[in-house]
């Protein structure tokens, strides 16, 4: 049987480990909200007393935390992941961070003799609770192959794109087409409005289209039925989208529109609609227009 310990019981992190043991995967868990450990005990997790004891005797040590300065404290501080693991435990982070820093965690891996793999996950809550997400790998695929079991038990498709970095390269990609096309979508629907056409008909007429795609199957419904509840916030994929521009920034390549896209979030930020999901990005455009994305139907 697998053992692993999985650092993070968040929106993602807490699916993911039901995901996990319902394969039948030993999973011991961690989170500074004690409720959410007790949750993941009754449904036949562990816990353990400290990040120490939860990283001794684990074929692999999950994180998924929002910073990547988070997860750096969690694998070195004193009674930390680095301090109890054993040689050869496979450190997977799945948080969003960039891909200087995915480096520096596998130097620091690398001084305990363990393999370090950056796999962000795209798919969001729901894919997280279906155990159909995405995982975008980097680092060394025979130690992923080792883990494979915790991969298919959480998403349904996984794949090591290249070396350490590759993987939060992919995320970082994967983001700049997500809010693009969120904006994109939200912009169609505020001209629809503006003209006087209902937006959901507007979705139904063109989403077997070209312009079909599975972010307007999910955001275009949260936007005309102003449901702003959030899967995926506009503060995640803000610090997301500062990734992007800051390695952009780095390489020296040019990002006009998901530059536009930060300044969108920026703005929202200000007008208090940071923890709205990014649906909730129709709400700039709202403002800016004068008008408001709203169905007749019931």
């Amino acid at each position: 049987m697998l053992k692993v310990g999985f650092v993070g019981l968040g929106i993602m992190g807490k699916p993911m480990v039901m995901n996990m043991l319902k394969a039948g995967i030993d999973v011991t868990v961690s989170d500074l909200k004690q409720e959410l450990v007790d949750e993941v005990v009754a449904a036949g997790g562990k816990s353990a007393a400290s990040v120490k004891e939860l990283a001794k005797g684990k074929d692999a040590v999950f994180t998924i935390l929002p910073t990547a300065a988070i997860v750096q404290d969690v694998l070195t501080k004193e009674d930390g992941i680095l301090a109890g693991v054993d040689a050869g435990t496979v450190v997977v982070d799945c948080s969003s961070v960039s891909p200087i820093e995915s480096k520096q965690c596998r130097d620091l891996a690398a001084a305990k003799d363990c393999p370090f793999l950056d796999a962000p996950v795209s798919g969001g809550e729901e894919g997280a609770i279906n155990g159909t997400l995405a995982f975008m790998i980097g680092g060394d695929e025979k130690a992923a192959e080792k883990i494979k079991d915790a991969f298919e038990a959480m998403g349904s498709s996984w794949i090591v794109v290249g070396p350490t970095g590759s993987g939060s390269v992919t995320k970082l990609a994967n983001q700049i087409m997500v809010n693009v096309n969120i904006c994109a979508v939200a912009e169609a629907l505020v001209l629809a409005q503006k003209a006087g056409a209902d937006p959901k008909k507007v979705f139904e007429a063109v989403r077997c289209g070209l312009a079909g795609s599975t972010v307007l199957e999910t955001k275009a419904p949260k936007m005309f039925n102003r449901d702003f509840k959030a899967g995926g916030t506009i503060k995640v994929n803000l610090k997301d989208i500062t990734n992007v521009m800051n390695t952009a920034r780095d390489l020296q390549v040019p990002l006009f529109l998901s530059g536009i896209v930060q300044q969108i979030q920026l703005s929202l930020k200000q007008s208090g609609h940071i923890m709205d999901d990014h649906a909730g990005y129709v709400q700039f455009y709202e403002q800016i227009s004068g008008v408001t994305v709203k169905t007749e139907e019931k």
